[in-house]
């Protein structure tokens, strides 16, 4: 892992001082931060984003309010303008909602608008299941086979589950982070077919703005993808992460760990000259920094879904209530791993099959009461082995 990141970093570098557009002249250099100006006035754009993060941000915490009915909570993830469905009144008077941007990429979901209505219920069925099953349970302590809560050993946290262990808040909470987040930034805004679309090439080469913006449309969408990741931030020059509870906090764990150390740079110099090249017209240079991305970002599932497993695996026997909380992140993280990006690929480095069988075994019989160390291991091994780190990189 070490060495992958070191030489994406190579590469982008290499890039950032040598690459030249196709008129043969000028160096594509980035900016020392994500800042892009056209006539003294930003042209960076992507409040789309934040809103349907901070949207995302209420329909996860809706999902541990016991008072919530389904309808409640369905309508803030198909929010439609001016209903009042969330605390916020700008979020209530937009137009845009989060549902609608699940599993809706332009390279995954175009042509398979089966796939992205299965998905959908996904989610659907995850907000049904708490109100019907979860809900009702809340004051009764699980065991197998009937849902209600577990407190975490020492008076710790109390979890809510279902009958299986599973809590349906951290499977739709982590499961957004590929279906919307990642879904979107690698198989839709950084897609040739979303950049390129149109006139957006000849438009981005002459100038042509978008009415009334400061940008060109093919700026707008790499934006649009950058926004994904760091539309919370409260200053985009210095981003901290951990901004929300999706992509901008797991990029940041695993950056954290020393096996991963450089991933979330790597993603912010790749960000910031793909933008560059745009502006300067070098195709060649934003697509080579889109796969970067692409690589670096899907990486972020894997490693976290092998965290949680093993973690799980570890308080399994002493302390059900952390294990199933830890497995319940690794459910929704192994969800997410069927909208990563193979670097130079048209595929998901798992398929929705695979996904799907993963799930199925760790919620056979009694989901997670019944889960088995070896299973886990198993599972661990076998995601590590695809994205390329070994189990224990990943369990740090």
């Amino acid at each position: 892992m070490k060495k992958l990141t070191l030489s994406l970093l190579v590469v982008s570098a290499l890039f950032q001082s040598c690459s030249s557009d196709d008129d043969g002249g000028n160096q594509v250099v980035a900016p020392a931060t994500y800042s892009f100006e056209r006539g003294g006035a930003s042209s960076v754009s992507f409040s789309g984003q934040t809103t349907r993060i901070l949207m995302a941000e209420e329909v996860v915490a809706a999902l541990k309010d016991n008072t919530k009915t389904e309808a409640q909570i369905d309508a803030m993830f198909a929010h439609t303008a001016d209903a009042n469905d969330f605390s916020d009144a700008d979020l209530n008077a937009s137009g845009k909602n989060v549902r609608g941007k699940v599993a809706a990429s332009t390279d995954f979901y175009s042509a398979n608008t089966t796939g992205s209505n299965e998905i959908k219920a996904d989610f659907d069925e995850w907000i049904a299941s708490q109100v019907s099953d979860v809900f009702p349970k809340w004051s009764y302590v699980a065991v197998a086979g009937q849902a209600g809560n577990l407190q975490q050993a020492g008076g710790g946290t109390v979890r809510y589950v279902n009958g299986k262990g599973l809590e349906y808040n951290q499977a739709f909470a982590k499961g957004l982070i590929g279906g919307l987040m990642m879904d979107q930034i690698l198989n839709n805004y950084l897609s040739p077919a979303v950049l390129d679309a149109g006139n957006n090439i000849e438009n981005n080469d002459n100038g042509v703005l978008e009415e009334g913006k400061t940008y060109t449309t093919m700026e707008h969408k790499w934006d649009e993808a950058f926004g994904y990741l760091y539309g919370n931030e409260a200053d985009i020059t210095n981003p901290v992460l951990e901004a929300d509870q999706f992509l901008s906090e797991y990029i940041d764990r695993v950056e954290k760990d020393s096996d991963f150390a450089g991933i979330a740079t790597n993603v912010y110099n790749a960000f910031k000259l793909g933008r560059a090249a745009i502006v300067a017209g070098d195709y060649g240079v934003r697509d080579a920094q889109a796969e970067i991305i692409k690589e670096n970002l899907s990486i972020i599932p894997a490693v976290r879904a092998v965290f949680y497993l093993q973690a799980g695996k570890t308080s399994l026997e002493v302390d059900k209530a952390k294990a199933f909380h830890a497995l319940s992140e690794a459910y929704g993280f192994i969800y997410s791993l069927q909208f990563t990006r193979k670097p130079n690929a048209t595929t998901p480095y798992l398929s929705k099959t695979e996904v799907d069988a993963y799930l199925a075994e760790l919620m056979e019989g009694n989901g997670f009461w019944d889960v088995t160390e070896e299973t886990l291991d198993t599972i661990s091994a076998e995601i590590s082995a695809e994205f390329g780190f070994t189990t224990e990189e990943a369990a740090n």
